[in-house]
């Protein structure tokens, strides 16, 4: 048996070949309680699937309710297998692939927004040039004094990373990103 055709000892990566990976969004409706993020991180962990983006949230206070928003990379195959993976675990209450339902919509993919800080030191022209580019972002100063600012930047994650790329050689110091929040368009909810 040559090399290519050797069995990979797991069945969670057997793939078709013409299957290419894609990166999708997932919505998790959990119980807000003590160890449902560990027991959902520890699906994607315990069987080597990378998570890109996770952020979690309290939605409904009365039914005592979390949504766990995750962009995780896979092939349709690999996707389909987290989702069913995740409805198994007691407290989830819904696991929506919002890529899948946004394509089913018509739509390119979900309404997708993140939010960042980027704190960026400078003086003189780099300054000017910073807080100009800024601009151009719509990015608002939360802090500054006369050695930095702190700009608070919101949207697609693609606008996020430009306006990352074009401050680093402006005096980049540090980055803090929430993740992904989404939801897909429409009347209907999750």
């Amino acid at each position: 048996m040559n090399a290519h055709q050797q069995p990979t000892g797991s069945a969670y990566f057997i793939a078709k070949e013409t299957e290419k990976p894609e990166t999708h969004t997932l919505s998790v409706l959990v119980d807000n309680e003590p160890g449902v993020l560990a027991r959902v991180i520890g699906l994607f962990s315990g069987r080597g699937y990378n998570i890109e983006s996770l952020t979690v949230s309290e939605t409904e206070h009365e039914q005592k309710l979390s949504r766990i928003t995750i962009v995780t990379r896979g092939t349709p195959h690999v996707l389909e297998q987290i989702k069913h993976q995740l409805e198994r675990i007691v407290p989830v209450h819904r696991v929506v692939d919002l890529t899948v339902r946004a394509h089913e919509l018509g739509q390119e993919r979900p309404l997708e927004r993140e939010l960042a800080l980027v704190k960026v030191a400078g003086t003189g022209d780099h300054r000017v040039e910073a807080l100009r580019l800024a601009d151009a972002f719509r990015a608002h100063v939360v802090d500054a004094n006369t050695e930095h600012f702190i700009f608070q930047i919101t949207g697609k994650s693609s606008k996020i990373d430009q306006f990352i790329a074009i401050m680093r050689p402006l005096g980049l110091i540090e980055i803090c990103r929430t993740g992904v929040a989404a939801m897909n368009r429409g009347s209907q909810g999750m």
